[in-house]
């Protein structure tokens, strides 16, 4: 008999992140395991569109930019002279780390260099769009004992 999407089910899956253009953003296809309802990190709206499923079955879940990974904050977005810029971090997609007086880190990318000035960006690629994950569930079982007491690696699907 197939297992059926529950809490506290061993779980994975692959998945594809698309954006309101149907534009491939994000594509895992290498299954994910998770223990569903266990510290899996899954967003909730997916976590309830996944119950009642078995291996095999597709679910296409759509994510307002709230429900998803949050508005686009212009203030995280700053431009300087890429003379001021190292080297190392003067290319699209480079990622800088910054802290601020209170000692916390936030990761930056380079998102945009041009007339001699270099854009870097700490809101999430997908902030402020609306996105669909597009789940296929490869398996569905009890999970051991062992996962059960130390978790699954790997549970910091989708989000």
């Amino acid at each position: 008999m197939t297992d059926t999407i529950e809490k506290n089910k061993f779980v994975s899956l692959t998945y594809s992140i698309t954006d309101e253009t149907d534009e491939i953003l994000e594509r895992i296809d290498l299954p994910v395991p998770l223990i569903l309802g266990y510290n899996s990190q899954l967003i909730e709206k997916i976590e309830q569109a996944l119950i009642g499923k078995k291996q095999g079955d597709q679910v296409s879940v759509t994510l307002s930019a709230e429900e998803g990974f949050g508005p686009h904050l212009p203030e995280l977005a700053f431009t300087d002279d890429i003379a001021n810029v190292p080297p190392e971090f003067q290319h699209i997609g480079a990622e800088v780390q910054f802290q601020n007086d209170q000692g916390e880190t936030k990761e930056f990318r380079v998102t945009r260099i041009e007339n001699g000035k270099l854009t870097v960006d700490g809101n999430h690629p997908f902030a402020g769009k609306t996105i669909t994950y597009n789940v296929t569930v490869v398996e569905v079982r009890d999970p051991t004992p062992e996962e059960m007491m130390n978790g699954v690696e790997n549970q910091t699907l989708l989000h």
